[in-house]
């Protein structure tokens, strides 16, 4: 099968899942081509049966602010046709798949039939799509897509909630491919940031308010008060400053370690005794599982689609959001005991696995062939 996959090529979860879906399928034979504006940073080297279509975007005088969309719609137009896809597969629900529906219905004038498959990840709804201006469009992309996924049931129970849907959407649970977090612990690496007595609690994000990084670094203040402990916080972005703030207001900058954007956050995840979110909304929780799959248990706030990743009290624990005492508590109630701790590392462990690409993976390869089957 011929598949193009349209995707944001960027660190996050919606980027990093469409890029590591697209290896897979082509691991497995078919066809994939890559449709964005600049390569995926998970996509790494040339790889069999994998192509990349950059979207290039001029600046026109005419235009305030570039067309993307309509430039999209052209590239999907011209990779449709020139390489004979059988079916689009897009993630994020706009831009890409109001281009995906553009881009079919202009295909279908020239004779060419063309399903898109779109994969709704988080933010496209309960960011993007609460802004009324976005809505209508929103709405119409998902109820014209010619099949519609969900990567968690949180995400799927918001988007019947914000949007007029007429369609069914299925949930397909995010992946990971489990193979890649085996054997990654590195002593030296560990040692270089914490001694034999410290424990290391590690959080990765984009560092937006919606991640509540200061409640993790006020959590940090008061088990380190009770343990010795280092936090290593993998990302960046606007709360940055903030939290450096924070940290010199609590006397935590000795102990809190800024690593800033890193390419492989599961070398920093594998040598990690816990795992540490307070996120006021996830719709699924993708860090946390690449945490899990190293072997770490999670302590995060019972939002969104997390509970249908960490089992509370088996594979981690969860909050409320906001209660900064609850989370200390719950990372001294795994970290404290060592016969604990490792129990809860083995079930997170454990709990990985049924979320493995080999699970997932037969799940969206069904889809695609049913939508090439009602086009043909």
């Amino acid at each position: 099968m011929r598949i193009g996959i349209v995707l944001y090529p960027t660190f996050g979860g919606s980027g990093v899942v469409a890029t590591e879906l697209g290896i897979a399928l082509a691991e497995k034979g078919h066809e994939v081509h890559f449709i964005t504006y600049d390569q995926p940073v998970r996509l790494g080297s040339a790889r069999e049966n994998i192509f990349y279509h950059e979207v290039q975007v001029s600046d026109y005088p005419l235009f305030k602010y570039a067309p993307y969309e309509l430039v999209l719609t052209s590239k999907l137009v011209d990779v449709v046709k020139y390489n004979n896809l059988d079916l689009l597969h897009v993630h994020y629900a706009i831009p890409h798949a109001s281009a995906a529906y553009m881009a079919r219905e202009i295909l279908k004038q020239q004779g060419v039939q063309i399903p898109f498959i779109t994969t709704l990840h988080g933010t496209d709804i309960t960011l993007v799509g609460r802004d009324k201006s976005f809505e209508p469009v929103i709405t119409f992309a998902i109820n014209n897509s010619d099949a519609v996924t969900a990567v968690s049931h949180s995400l799927k129970v918001d988007t019947l909630e914000y949007f007029d849907i007429n369609r069914p959407i299925e949930v397909i649970h995010n992946f990971i491919d489990n193979e890649r977090y085996a054997g990654l612990y590195d002593q030296a690496l560990r040692d270089s940031y914490a001694n034999k007595e410290e424990k290391i609690i590690t959080h990765v994000s984009n560092f937006r308010p919606v991640k509540r990084i200061d409640d993790i670094v006020r959590a940090f203040a008061k088990v380190r008060a009770r343990i010795p402990a280092k936090l290593l916080l993998v990302g960046d972005g606007p709360d940055r400053h903030k939290i450096q703030s924070l940290c010199t207001e609590l006397n935590t900058c000795d102990s809190v370690i800024m690593l800033g954007k890193l390419k492989k956050p599961e070398q920093i995840l594998a040598i990690s005794d816990l795992y540490l979110q307070a996120s006021e909304h996830e719709s699924f929780g993708l860090s946390i599982l690449e945490a899990m799959s190293c072997g770490v248990p999670a302590v995060a706030t019972s939002v969104g689609g997390v509970p249908e990743v960490v089992e509370h009290g088996v594979s981690g624990l969860l909050s409320e959001v906001k209660d900064v005492d609850a989370l200390a508590d719950n990372v001294l109630k795994i970290l404290n005991d060592d016969a604990v701790h490792e129990q809860y590392k083995k079930k997170a462990l454990q709990r990985s696995a049924q979320f493995d690409i080999s699970n997932i993976l037969p799940q969206y390869e069904a889809l695609y062939k049913s939508c090439v089957k009602s086009v043909v």
